[in-house]
Protein backbone atom coordinates (compact mmCIF):
# COMPACT_ATOMS: atom_id res chain seq x y z
CA UNK A 1 0.00 0.00 0.00
CA UNK A 2 2.89 2.39 0.59
CA UNK A 3 3.66 2.61 -3.12
CA UNK A 4 0.00 3.30 -3.84
CA UNK A 5 0.02 6.07 -1.23
CA UNK A 6 3.14 7.46 -2.88
CA UNK A 7 1.29 7.54 -6.19
CA UNK A 8 -1.52 9.49 -4.52
CA UNK A 9 0.94 12.03 -3.07
CA UNK A 10 2.68 12.53 -6.40
CA UNK A 11 -0.68 12.82 -8.18
CA UNK A 12 -1.65 15.62 -5.82
CA UNK A 13 1.74 17.28 -6.22
CA UNK A 14 1.79 17.12 -10.02
CA UNK A 15 -1.95 17.82 -10.51
CA UNK A 16 -2.39 15.07 -13.05
CA UNK A 17 -1.86 11.36 -13.62
CA UNK A 18 0.61 12.06 -16.41
CA UNK A 19 2.60 14.35 -14.14
CA UNK A 20 2.67 11.73 -11.36
CA UNK A 21 3.83 9.15 -13.90
CA UNK A 22 6.73 11.40 -14.92
CA UNK A 23 7.76 11.97 -11.31
CA UNK A 24 7.67 8.26 -10.48
CA UNK A 25 9.13 7.09 -13.81
CA UNK A 26 6.06 4.98 -14.58
CA UNK A 27 3.38 4.91 -17.23
CA UNK A 28 0.09 6.80 -16.75
CA UNK A 29 -1.79 3.50 -16.86
CA UNK A 30 0.37 2.16 -13.99
CA UNK A 31 -0.44 5.24 -11.87
CA UNK A 32 -4.14 4.85 -12.70
CA UNK A 33 -4.05 1.22 -11.53
CA UNK A 34 -2.30 2.21 -8.30
CA UNK A 35 -4.92 4.84 -7.51
CA UNK A 36 -7.74 2.41 -8.27
CA UNK A 37 -6.08 -0.24 -6.09
CA UNK A 38 -5.79 2.25 -3.21
CA UNK A 39 -9.46 3.19 -3.53
CA UNK A 40 -10.41 -0.49 -3.50
CA UNK A 41 -8.29 -1.14 -0.41
CA UNK A 42 -9.87 1.81 1.43
CA UNK A 43 -13.37 1.11 0.14
CA UNK A 44 -13.96 4.69 -1.03
CA UNK A 45 -13.42 6.92 -4.05
CA UNK A 46 -10.65 9.46 -3.59
CA UNK A 47 -10.80 11.20 -6.97
CA UNK A 48 -13.49 13.33 -8.52
CA UNK A 49 -13.62 11.93 -12.04
CA UNK A 50 -16.51 14.16 -13.14
CA UNK A 51 -13.92 16.77 -14.13
CA UNK A 52 -11.04 16.59 -16.55
CA UNK A 53 -8.36 16.07 -15.45
CA UNK A 54 -9.51 14.21 -12.30
CA UNK A 55 -8.77 15.79 -8.96
CA UNK A 56 -8.92 14.78 -5.32
CA UNK A 57 -12.34 14.93 -3.72
CA UNK A 58 -12.84 16.02 -0.09
CA UNK A 59 -12.15 12.54 1.29
CA UNK A 60 -9.14 12.19 -0.97
CA UNK A 61 -7.67 15.39 0.48
CA UNK A 62 -8.00 13.99 3.99
CA UNK A 63 -6.41 10.70 2.95
CA UNK A 64 -3.60 12.70 1.32
CA UNK A 65 -2.67 14.24 4.67
CA UNK A 66 -2.48 10.82 6.29
CA UNK A 67 -0.56 9.41 3.31
CA UNK A 68 2.15 12.06 3.64
CA UNK A 69 2.50 11.34 7.34
CA UNK A 70 2.71 7.57 6.79
CA UNK A 71 5.36 7.96 4.11
CA UNK A 72 7.43 10.19 6.35
CA UNK A 73 7.18 7.63 9.14
CA UNK A 74 8.17 4.86 6.76
CA UNK A 75 11.27 6.81 5.73
CA UNK A 76 12.12 7.35 9.39
CA UNK A 77 11.86 3.60 9.99
CA UNK A 78 14.19 2.89 7.07
CA UNK A 79 16.66 5.40 8.45
CA UNK A 80 16.46 3.82 11.88
CA UNK A 81 17.33 0.36 10.57
CA UNK A 82 19.91 1.39 7.96
CA UNK A 83 23.53 0.99 9.05
CA UNK A 84 24.49 3.59 6.42
CA UNK A 85 22.32 6.31 7.94
CA UNK A 86 23.68 9.02 10.22
CA UNK A 87 23.41 7.68 13.78
CA UNK A 88 20.49 9.15 15.68
CA UNK A 89 18.14 8.29 18.50
CA UNK A 90 18.74 6.86 21.96
CA UNK A 91 21.70 4.54 22.58
CA UNK A 92 21.35 2.62 25.85
CA UNK A 93 24.73 1.57 27.23
CA UNK A 94 25.38 -0.59 30.26
CA UNK A 95 28.73 -0.41 32.09
CA UNK A 96 29.79 -3.17 34.44
CA UNK A 97 31.00 -1.88 37.82
CA UNK A 98 34.78 -2.33 37.22
CA UNK A 99 34.50 -0.19 34.07
CA UNK A 100 32.30 2.56 35.51
CA UNK A 101 35.30 4.87 35.81
CA UNK A 102 36.16 8.38 34.75
CA UNK A 103 38.22 7.34 31.72
CA UNK A 104 35.07 5.96 30.08
CA UNK A 105 33.87 9.53 29.62
CA UNK A 106 36.47 9.98 26.88
CA UNK A 107 35.09 7.50 24.30
CA UNK A 108 31.50 8.34 25.26
CA UNK A 109 32.01 12.08 24.79
CA UNK A 110 33.78 11.44 21.48
CA UNK A 111 30.71 9.49 20.33
CA UNK A 112 28.26 12.28 21.10
CA UNK A 113 30.54 14.95 19.65
CA UNK A 114 30.80 13.11 16.32
CA UNK A 115 27.13 12.11 16.27
CA UNK A 116 25.19 14.92 17.99
CA UNK A 117 21.84 13.33 17.11
CA UNK A 118 22.60 10.40 19.42
CA UNK A 119 21.34 10.69 22.99
CA UNK A 120 22.83 8.39 25.59
CA UNK A 121 21.32 6.52 28.50
CA UNK A 122 23.99 5.03 30.79
CA UNK A 123 23.50 2.36 33.43
CA UNK A 124 26.03 0.74 35.76
CA UNK A 125 25.26 -2.74 37.11
CA UNK A 126 26.83 -6.13 37.59
CA UNK A 127 27.66 -8.13 34.48
CA UNK A 128 24.90 -10.68 35.03
CA UNK A 129 22.24 -8.00 35.35
CA UNK A 130 23.50 -6.27 32.22
CA UNK A 131 23.21 -9.49 30.22
CA UNK A 132 19.65 -9.95 31.46
CA UNK A 133 18.78 -6.41 30.41
CA UNK A 134 20.23 -7.00 26.94
CA UNK A 135 18.10 -10.10 26.48
CA UNK A 136 15.03 -8.22 27.72
CA UNK A 137 15.60 -5.43 25.19
CA UNK A 138 16.28 -2.86 27.92
CA UNK A 139 19.84 -2.14 26.72
CA UNK A 140 21.45 -1.85 23.29
CA UNK A 141 25.03 -2.70 24.28
CA UNK A 142 26.90 -3.53 27.47
CA UNK A 143 30.58 -2.93 28.18
CA UNK A 144 31.67 -5.78 30.43
CA UNK A 145 34.72 -7.64 31.70
CA UNK A 146 35.07 -11.37 31.03
CA UNK A 147 37.63 -14.05 31.81
CA UNK A 148 40.22 -14.15 29.03
CA UNK A 149 39.20 -16.60 26.31
CA UNK A 150 35.48 -16.52 27.10
CA UNK A 151 32.43 -14.82 25.61
CA UNK A 152 28.94 -13.98 26.80
CA UNK A 153 26.50 -16.90 26.40
CA UNK A 154 24.40 -17.06 23.21
CA UNK A 155 22.34 -15.54 21.78
CA UNK A 156 24.37 -12.53 22.89
CA UNK A 157 27.16 -11.44 20.55
CA UNK A 158 30.55 -10.58 22.06
CA UNK A 159 33.32 -8.40 20.64
CA UNK A 160 36.56 -8.30 22.64
CA UNK A 161 38.08 -4.81 22.36
CA UNK A 162 40.89 -4.89 24.95
CA UNK A 163 42.60 -6.86 27.70
CA UNK A 164 43.97 -5.68 31.03
CA UNK A 165 46.01 -7.13 33.85
CA UNK A 166 44.46 -7.20 37.33
CA UNK A 167 46.84 -6.39 40.19
CA UNK A 168 46.96 -7.03 43.91
CA UNK A 169 47.76 -3.68 45.54
CA UNK A 170 48.48 -2.46 49.05
CA UNK A 171 48.54 1.08 50.34
CA UNK A 172 51.38 2.72 52.24
CA UNK A 173 53.94 0.94 54.37
CA UNK A 174 53.04 -2.38 55.90
CA UNK A 175 54.25 -5.86 56.72
CA UNK A 176 52.41 -7.51 53.84
CA UNK A 177 54.71 -9.03 51.25
CA UNK A 178 54.03 -10.66 47.93
CA UNK A 179 53.80 -14.22 49.24
CA UNK A 180 50.61 -16.17 49.91
CA UNK A 181 51.34 -16.56 53.60
CA UNK A 182 51.53 -12.81 54.08
CA UNK A 183 48.53 -12.19 51.82
CA UNK A 184 46.53 -14.79 53.75
CA UNK A 185 46.90 -12.81 56.98
CA UNK A 186 45.86 -9.45 55.51
CA UNK A 187 42.38 -7.91 55.26
CA UNK A 188 40.94 -7.41 51.76
CA UNK A 189 38.77 -4.84 49.97
CA UNK A 190 37.03 -6.67 47.12
CA UNK A 191 34.03 -6.70 44.85
CA UNK A 192 30.94 -8.41 46.31
CA UNK A 193 30.36 -12.10 45.47
CA UNK A 194 29.55 -12.82 41.83
CA UNK A 195 32.71 -11.18 40.45
CA UNK A 196 34.94 -13.62 38.54
CA UNK A 197 38.03 -11.58 39.50
CA UNK A 198 37.27 -12.06 43.19
CA UNK A 199 36.50 -15.74 42.57
CA UNK A 200 39.85 -16.24 40.84
CA UNK A 201 41.76 -14.62 43.71
CA UNK A 202 39.95 -16.70 46.31
CA UNK A 203 40.64 -19.85 44.31
CA UNK A 204 44.38 -19.08 44.24
CA UNK A 205 44.44 -18.40 47.97
CA UNK A 206 42.46 -21.52 48.86
CA UNK A 207 44.78 -23.66 46.75
CA UNK A 208 47.67 -22.09 48.65
CA UNK A 209 45.94 -23.10 51.89
CA UNK A 210 44.59 -19.71 53.01
CA UNK A 211 41.16 -18.22 53.52
CA UNK A 212 41.22 -14.43 53.06
CA UNK A 213 39.66 -12.04 55.54
CA UNK A 214 37.22 -9.79 53.69
CA UNK A 215 37.22 -6.38 55.38
CA UNK A 216 34.98 -4.61 52.85
CA UNK A 217 32.87 -5.49 49.80
CA UNK A 218 32.50 -2.53 47.47
CA UNK A 219 31.33 -2.30 43.86
CA UNK A 220 32.89 1.09 43.12
CA UNK A 221 36.56 0.83 42.10
CA UNK A 222 37.30 4.44 43.04
CA UNK A 223 36.13 3.77 46.57
CA UNK A 224 38.06 0.50 46.65
CA UNK A 225 41.23 2.36 45.71
CA UNK A 226 40.61 4.98 48.40
CA UNK A 227 40.23 2.26 51.05
CA UNK A 228 43.43 0.57 49.87
CA UNK A 229 45.35 3.85 49.90
CA UNK A 230 44.17 4.47 53.46
CA UNK A 231 45.66 1.14 54.55
CA UNK A 232 42.29 -0.46 55.28
CA UNK A 233 43.10 -3.56 53.28
CA UNK A 234 44.58 -5.05 50.14
CA UNK A 235 42.81 -4.55 46.85
CA UNK A 236 42.39 -6.26 43.49
CA UNK A 237 42.23 -3.60 40.78
CA UNK A 238 42.76 -3.29 36.99
CA UNK A 239 46.32 -2.16 36.22
CA UNK A 240 45.13 0.52 33.78
CA UNK A 241 42.81 1.99 36.41
CA UNK A 242 45.60 2.18 39.00
CA UNK A 243 47.96 3.80 36.51
CA UNK A 244 45.50 6.35 35.15
CA UNK A 245 44.58 7.47 38.63
CA UNK A 246 48.25 8.22 39.35
CA UNK A 247 48.03 5.76 42.24
CA UNK A 248 51.38 4.04 41.71
CA UNK A 249 52.95 6.52 44.10
CA UNK A 250 50.48 5.66 46.86
CA UNK A 251 50.03 1.92 46.38
CA UNK A 252 52.39 -0.95 45.78
CA UNK A 253 51.77 -3.82 43.38
CA UNK A 254 52.23 -7.27 44.92
CA UNK A 255 52.69 -10.32 42.70
CA UNK A 256 52.61 -13.64 44.50
CA UNK A 257 53.94 -16.77 42.75
CA UNK A 258 51.83 -18.23 39.93
CA UNK A 259 49.30 -15.37 40.06
CA UNK A 260 48.71 -13.79 36.66
CA UNK A 261 45.12 -12.57 36.44
CA UNK A 262 43.89 -10.83 33.29
CA UNK A 263 40.49 -9.76 32.04
CA UNK A 264 38.96 -9.12 28.64
CA UNK A 265 37.02 -5.92 28.01
CA UNK A 266 34.13 -6.65 25.68
CA UNK A 267 31.12 -5.03 24.09
CA UNK A 268 28.13 -7.36 24.22
CA UNK A 269 24.89 -6.93 22.32
CA UNK A 270 21.76 -8.87 21.46
CA UNK A 271 21.57 -7.98 17.76
CA UNK A 272 22.07 -5.38 15.06
CA UNK A 273 21.35 -1.73 15.82
CA UNK A 274 20.66 -0.20 12.42
CA UNK A 275 21.53 3.48 12.31
CA UNK A 276 23.32 3.24 15.67
CA UNK A 277 25.92 0.78 14.32
CA UNK A 278 28.41 3.53 13.44
CA UNK A 279 28.10 4.99 16.93
CA UNK A 280 28.79 1.60 18.53
CA UNK A 281 31.85 1.06 16.31
CA UNK A 282 33.17 4.45 17.38
CA UNK A 283 32.59 3.47 21.02
CA UNK A 284 34.54 0.24 20.45
CA UNK A 285 37.48 2.18 18.97
CA UNK A 286 37.42 4.67 21.83
CA UNK A 287 37.45 1.99 24.52
CA UNK A 288 40.27 0.19 22.71
CA UNK A 289 42.29 3.41 22.71
CA UNK A 290 41.72 3.87 26.45
CA UNK A 291 43.35 0.53 27.19
CA UNK A 292 46.08 0.73 24.56
CA UNK A 293 47.49 3.96 25.97
CA UNK A 294 49.64 2.18 28.55
CA UNK A 295 51.33 4.06 31.38
CA UNK A 296 55.10 3.42 31.17
CA UNK A 297 55.32 3.27 34.99
CA UNK A 298 52.99 0.26 35.11
CA UNK A 299 55.00 -2.86 35.97
CA UNK A 300 55.22 -5.38 33.11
Amino acid sequence: MLEDLRALVEFARAGSIAGAADRLFRTPSAITRQLQRLEAALGAELLDRSVKPPRLNALGSKVLEQARDLLQRAEALKSLTSSDAEPHGVLRIGLTHPLAVGTMTEPIRALTEKYPQVRLQLLSEGGGNLRSRLLAGELDVAVVVLPVGTTAPPPLVTKIVATDRVEIVRGGAGDVDGDWTSLGRAPWVLNPPGCFLRASLLDHMERAGFTPMIAAEIHNVHLQLAFVQSGYGLGLLPASFVARNNALGTVEVLRPPSFDLRMSVAIVRAGQLGALEKAVRLLEDGIRDVFEVADPRTPA
